[in-house]
């Protein structure tokens, strides 16, 4: 039966008849005019389908807006064909599950909202298409229209001549559609809490299912895709064919450094749990697509998809409290286990494989151009939840889990390395492992009661006992069989249970299952499984440790003698299976490595023999090198080349830690500690010196070798927080952590400042232990992020590398390599994105000019955001236009929130992700982008960025009613409920946009759609300079200068996510009627943004170059507009009633529908 909604509607003009849209449920009903049924005046009766093809035959090759970062690389690799089928069954399964779950009356309501929203969102981008194209495309566009569909295309009038907008006015299509967002916004508006909280819940969802078509057509497209663009081999190619000769080629490419810097910043907007059901859906899909699968089981692949639908619809969406830094820790950990132990050693076979094609040398074995960093966990600028306990959990955690991991590809490698034939050197290498055994056996006796017995026999060290994971697959079943993680059930949430819940312990095969268990209750037990405990202090009592001991030695119980029963009889020499002999003692060290690792963790006393445990990657990477030239001497090359040499890559990559964390501070937290201790020894006060006379102090104390610190000094609770974190670092060492960022850094005290505290906790910590620290200092590297700071980097720079005491450390400790990192996310909401964009390019360029004055090489560290208003877009775009000379090979760049996720969740979209990082890296090396042509070009730069900024500050900081009406118009304050991540939103308590941080300042914008701080002076900038007659100067810039090009690029990208309808329902919704004028003129700044940005581009309508995004946008518009209607909704009930928990877990829901409609957050 056809469930019509009438919507009457005059037109305005006098003359012009009544019309109404019928729109129908059932879309098979044609297009056509009819008679009301109440008098004589017309309808259109209107054939959603049809209208939909209509339109979208209009837009087909000519619009494309870009509403997503997450597929900036390869979201020209989607079939849509395969996209749309996925996307019809999942939403077919979604409504069968929400008949059942929410019942028929509801679902009717569901379907209603969404037709007319799917109207609406049609009529939208149709007056949009005709808006943008001048009378001439119009006209051409009108006649593709009246081809598809009976609509009275003749009432479209061309007002004016040449390039004047169609009057649609006339034909009733901008009226037509607010006449249906005043229809959506009254039925929402009449919906009570419980229909309101439950039609977002089925909307959010549509949106992720939606997302996870898109994911796993991302990775189909990729796999079938013949030749990739920016891929290895095609980029290699290309540079021989430009001149670049194969040696330079395999050179540079060995040297590369590129270190991917995972970050804890709060924008994954999902909880784990849900993740992980996102991404076994995604692998039904895969195995949906499998042309084998017979009837019976493509019904088991429907049976288990409607299960996971079922279960997402019944799993609470928001985290119902914070995260921890060691919960954020944990996630990037499972990244790296889930996704990125898989993807390294594949991405590493396409580098060798390509450098062997093209140059006739493959990739060292132990050299790889990519390596991880982390700063979850490390990460305490403002942040007093990251405590130096935390680093020290989160780094022994990383290091716990790089061991666990080892130990499960050794236990592979030990089942796959039968063979006897070996080369002399490992034979002789078994036999003296084997009469260590033979004689520790004759000695051992049996004593259940040892928390790891040596070796009952030497069968442990030559067969394994029980077949390892997976080992009846071949090893291209890692990445082959599915690209995405099979995952267990995961934990549900961070929820502590009691002690007696953990207390017994299992054992496998290999050994007891023993649990990490961190100080703020979680623990991570050997399987990877991760689990929560109640944390043990230093104060457990006696009782309960020995309680412990008892059950893992009760579980000992009765093994040896029953193994004796299932084991063959051990082998009398070495010649029988050598290669499993050396690796069962690499598997010993690594396992008591394991149980070192979690007494530390304990925090209970532990014999340290250094012969007994594996501390440096070089020590593991021994005895796999030993058993990869045995093979190749023994001519088995083809076996050495497979798991053998995926696990060596492994190490070579991810060392003994996976992720190496750095460690960042605000300058001003140094200074504070500098003050205590100076004040303390009757020196003055520190921060009260001039820039001279810090200089001079530090200095002095660096070239000393005596401690600054008294052992006995009293301080400050937040002090000696900072000296702890030394002190920690000292313990740790370079072989843990990486470099230690001075965030808001302006001057090179800040960075003695660092040293000297570093310096000073070496020495008390090498005085306490009776040795020297592991490892060396860490790498100190100052971060300018405001425009101020980057405007002065380069002279900072200077004045560091002319004091001889640092330009000698250096030299000597970082190999002389100078690292410098510049911040995207504070600038641009500083100063509005076009300036911050010029001042890091001038400063990256100052600060290469200053390092090579001294002849010291740098490596820039790029702080870039997920979002384009924090610096983010596509990776490839983003290095292609640096400055020449800044990459020289190495670079440093961080990735964040749900960009991790996006990236690098799934392996071969992480494999993709690696080869354009080291593609684009490779590029900006060897053919550096072009400056700008003239000077001319520079001073053009300067005045837009002048303008830019001056309406950018004068709107943000300087205009009182902006703050107000930014609260008003947007969720910001709501943002805080979300639990998303573990720092504050705010610096400091003050309210001001100053002290706001930069993800919830743009978070707020992205969830109106209006994503200002990516536009907003932007406009006003191009405006000056084209009236100043430079309009082709500015094309010419765009045309020839990557720079300018991807900035333009960008800020279109973003303009075409903006939405000025629905930005326009937040104001008059929610804003103050004295402050709508202000909402009324940033409309208005943002359509001349538009104009200018498009006058520069040469392109007739936004995102002219992606257009293959489209569908992805309009199958998303049905759900994302009627979710921002209900969120604005229920923001003026919430602002009402704001004690109202339903309320609010209603708006959150919104919040993150939409944040999955947008694919991003902040």
């Amino acid at each position: 039966m056809e469930n019509q909604i009438k919507i009457p509607r005059s037109l305005g003009n006098p003359t012009h008849c009544h019309r109404q849209f019928t729109v129908a449920k059932n879309r098979n009903v044609s297009s056509s005019e009819s008679v009301g049924p109440t008098s004589n005046r017309p309808y259109i009766s209107l054939d959603c389908t049809a209208f939909f093809v209509a339109t979208n035959s209009l837009l087909d090759g000519q619009s494309s807006l870009s509403m997503t970062d997450t597929t900036d690389d390869i979201a020209e690799e989607i079939s849509f064909q395969s996209f749309e089928d996925d996307c019809k069954l999942l939403g077919s399964l979604f409504n069968d599950v929400l008949q059942r779950e929410v019942g028929s009356d509801f679902m009717e309501k569901i379907e209603r909202t969404r037709v007319l929203a799917q109207v609406f969102a049609s009529l939208s981008l149709f007056s949009k298409l005709f808006c943008d194209f001048s009378s001439r495309s119009g006209n051409v566009l009108l006649r593709s229209f009246r081809k598809t569909t009976s609509i009275d295309c003749d009432r479209f009038v061309l007002k004016g001549n040449g390039n004047s907008a169609l009057n649609l006015r006339l034909a009733g299509i901008e009226d037509t559609a607010e006449l249906l967002e005043t229809q959506l916004t009254s039925e929402i508006s009449n919906m009570s809490l419980e229909e309101a909280l439950t039609l977002a819940r089925a909307f959010s969802h549509f949106l992720n299912l939606m997302g996870i078509a898109e994911t796993h057509h991302r990775v189909r497209r990729v796999r079938n895709l013949p030749q990739l663009s920016r891929s290895c081999n095609d980029v290699f190619s290309n540079l021989l064919q430009s001149g670049v000769s194969p040696d330079e080629l395999y050179d540079t490419v060995c040297k590369q450094g590129v270190e991917i810097v995972l970050t804890a910043h709060p924008t994954q907007i999902n909880r784990r749990t849900l993740q992980y059901k996102h991404i076994r859906m995604a692998h039904l899909l895969e195995y949906n697509d499998r042309p084998d699968l017979g009837l019976e089981d493509r019904e088991t692949v429907i049976e288990d998809l409607v299960r996971e639908i079922t279960s997402l619809w019944q799993t609470d969406e928001l985290r119902r409290q914070k995260p921890t830094p060691v919960d954020e820790a944990r996630a990037g950990l499972n990244i790296v286990e889930q996704s990125l132990w898989k993807a390294v050693p594949h991405y590493l076979r396409r580098v060798s494989s390509s450098l062997k094609k093209l140059t006739g040398k493959p990739l060292p074995l132990t050299c790889t151009p990519i390596k991880f960093g982390s700063w979850m966990g490390g990460d305490r600028d403002g942040n007093p939840n990251v405590t130096a306990k935390v680093t020290k959990e989160v780094s022994l955690m990383s290091r716990w889990m790089a061991i666990d991991l080892y130990i499960r590809e050794i236990d592979s490698l030990r089942f796959e390395l039968s063979m006897n034939r070996c080369s002399d050197r490992l034979s002789r290498l078994a036999d003296e492992i084997l009469e260590k055994e033979i004689a520790a056996q004759e000695s051992w006796g049996t004593n259940v009661g040892r928390s790891q017995p040596k070796f009952p026999n030497q069968q442990g060290l030559s067969l394994p006992t029980q077949l390892p994971p997976r080992a009846d697959l071949p090893l291209c079943a890692e990445c082959g069989e599915s690209q995405y993680p099979k995952l267990e059930v995961p934990v549900t949430d961070y929820i502590p249970l009691s002690r007696q819940d953990v207390q017994g312990i299992s054992s496998d095969g290999y050994g007891p299952n023993l649990q990490i268990k961190t100080g703020n209750g979680h623990s991570v037990n050997s399987n990877g499984c991760q689990q929560s405990i109640t944390p043990r202090g230093s104060s457990s009592s006696s009782s309960q440790l020995l309680l412990q001991k008892k059950l893992l030695a009760d579980s000992q119980i009765g093994r040896t003698s029953f193994q004796k029963l299932l084991e063959p009889t051990p082998p009398k020499r070495a010649g029988i299976a050598p290669y499993r002999i050396v690796l069962g003692e690499v598997k010993e060290k690594l396992l008591k490595t394991r149980r070192l690792l979690e007494l530390l963790l304990e925090g209970l006393p532990c014999e340290y023999d250094p012969w007994d445990y594996y501390e440096t990657s070089d020590q593991l990477l021994e005895p796999l090198l030993l058993c990869y030239e045995s093979l190749h001497a023994s001519d088995s090359g083809v076996l050495a080349d497979g798991r053998l040499a995926d696990l060596i890559r492994r190490v070579a990559t991810f060392g003994m830690v996976l992720m190496k964390l750095d460690l960042r501070q605000e300058a001003a937290k140094h200074s504070e500690a500098l003050d205590a201790i100076t004040t303390y020894l009757d020196m003055g006060t520190y921060s009260e010196w001039d820039e001279e006379k810090k200089l001079e102090f530090l200095t002095r104390e660096l070239k000393g070798k005596r401690p600054l610190v008294p052992p006995n000094i009293e301080v400050g609770p937040e002090v000696k927080e900072v000296l702890d974190t030394f002190r920690v670092a000292a313990e740790l060492g370079s072989e843990s952590l990486g470099a230690y960022v001075i965030s808001m850094a302006s001057n090179a005290s800040d960075v003695l400042a660092v040293e000297l505290l570093q310096k000073d906790a070496r020495l008390a910590v090498t005085g306490e232990l009776g040795r020297p620290c592991p490892a060396g200092t860490l790498r100190v590297v100052p971060l300018f992020e405001t425009v101020k700071d980057l405007r002065g980097a380069g002279s900072v720079i200077r004045k560091l590398l002319s004091i001889e005491w640092y330009r000698e450390h250096i030299e000597k400790n970082h190999t002389g390599h100078q690292e410098v990192m510049v911040g995207y996310s504070d600038s641009g909401k500083d100063a509005g994105r076009f300036t911050a964009a010029w001042e890091l390019y001038k400063a990256q360029e100052d600060v290469v000019a200053a390092c090579n004055e001294f002849g010291i090489k740098v490596t820039l560290f790029h702080g870039r955001g997920g979002s384009i208003g924090r610096g983010g877009g596509p990776t490839y775009l983003a290095i292609q236009s640096q400055p020449p000379g800044s990459v020289m090979g190495t670079l440093r760049s961080t990735e964040q929130g749900e960009m991790v996720q996006a990236k690098f969740g799934i392996p071969q979209t992480a494999v993709r992700q690696l080869e354009i990082y080291t593609t684009a890296v490779l590029l900006a090396t060897l053919e550096p982008p072009q400056p700008p042509r003239e000077e001319k070009w520079r001073s053009l730069m300067e005045d837009i960025s002048n303008i830019s900024c001056q309406n950018y500050r004068s709107t943000v900081y300087e205009n009182p009613e902006f703050l107000s009406y930014f609260q008003e118009a947007t969720p910001q304050a709501e943002l805080s409920f979300l639990n998303i991540g573990s720092r504050p939103t705010r610096r400091k308590s003050s309210t001001g946009i100053g002290h706001l941080r930069a993800i919830p300042w743009v978070f707020a914008w992205t969830q109106t759609r209006f994503v200002l701080p990516a536009w907003l002076g932007v406009g006003a900038g191009l405006k000056g300079v084209c009236e100043k007659d430079h309009a082709d100067d500015l094309q010419a810039m765009y045309k020839e200068w990557p720079f300018f090009q991807s900035t333009i690029d960008l800020i279109e990208m973003v303009l075409a996510k903006a939405d000025i309808p629905i930005a326009k329902h937040y104001d008059e919704q929610l804003v103050s009627e004295s402050r709508r004028g202000l909402g009324s003129e940033l409309r208005k700044e943002l359509l001349t943004t538009e104009k200018y940005v498009l006058v520069i581009s040469g392109h007739e309508k936004l995102s002219e170059n992606n257009r293959s995004l489209k569908k992805l946008i309009e199958s998303r518009l049905p759900y994302l507009n009627p979710m921002n209607m209900l969120q604005v909704e229920i923001l003026k009930r919430l602002r009402r009633d704001l004690d109202n928990i339903k309320l609010r877990d209603a708006l959150l829901i919104t919040i993150n529908g939409i944040a999955a409609g947008m694919r991003n957050t902040g």
